[in-house]
């Protein structure tokens, strides 16, 4: 599931440098604990976090499951001996699985799984791609902060969009045990369009569920490794060591 022609706007709603900068120290201080050499990031998107990692002189292996994803990121950032991408599923183990140091799936795309069950054996396959004391890390959107039904509208931006200029707004809500991303296009002239897409709503236990024993687990609410709340969280982070 994807909004993958839509993915310009996406791009152009998220302030990429801040955003990095603030998730930065916390992703050195999870690769520096397990002298991380050798990265894959499941479900890249549009790539930022890969080329930061490669930025820090890890050898990463990037995928997501659209080739326009792909495409883009190459565009952007480049391939190289140590950076890699590949059109693939994150329910598919990624190349030296088992011998990879660390595996990220951030930006809420776990939750986009279509169902818990698909959702569970992905990050099954995430662990079992991880050396024995490898750490598996995910975030997803703690959408249990949110009441049942109306919308938090996050953010706003005008842009120069091919038909013309337009006013954008993104949005979440929670309808019951489903989230929903939505999307407003308000152009200038025509017609205003809506779009809105269903993820998950994760908790810890169902992440801890697909895990099993295979790993030790910390959650946390945000990247400064604050204690999960799920009233009052904006993230749900989990760092899953795998035991030897």
């Amino acid at each position: 599931m994807s909004f993958d022609h839509l993915s310009d706007i996406y791009e152009a709603l998220i302030d990429w440098p801040k955003r990095l900068a603030a998730e930065e120290p916390f992703f050195r201080n999870q690769f520096d604990a397990v002298n991380a050499r050798k990265v894959a990031d499941v479900a890249c998107g549009s790539g930022q976090h890969a080329d930061l990692f490669h930025r820090m002189g890890l050898q990463v292996e990037a995928c997501d499951i659209s080739p326009n994803m792909i495409q883009r990121a190459q565009r952007s950032f480049g391939t190289g001996p140590k950076l890699r991408w590949t059109v693939r599923g994150f329910g598919q183990p990624p190349p030296g699985a088992g011998d990879l140091d660390a595996v990220v799936c951030v930006g809420n795309s776990l939750a986009l799984a279509g169902d818990l069950p698909s959702a569970q054996h992905a990050l099954a396959t995430m662990v079992q791609a991880v050396r024995p004391g490898g750490v598996v890390i995910v975030q997803v959107l703690n959408l249990w902060k949110l009441a049942d039904g109306p919308c938090w509208w996050q953010k706003s931006i005008r842009l120069n969009l091919p038909s013309g200029p337009a006013l954008i707004v993104k949005g979440v809500h929670r309808c019951g045990n489903g989230g929903f991303v939505d999307l407003v296009i308000v152009p200038d002239q025509g017609p205003l369009q809506g779009h809105s897409m269903r993820f998950l709503s994760l908790r810890p236990d169902d992440l801890q569920t697909a895990i099993g024993q295979k790993a030790d687990i910390q959650f946390y609410g945000n990247h400064k490794l604050a204690v999960y709340d799920e009233q009052t969280s904006p993230d749900l982070i989990m760092v899953a060591h795998r035991r030897v």
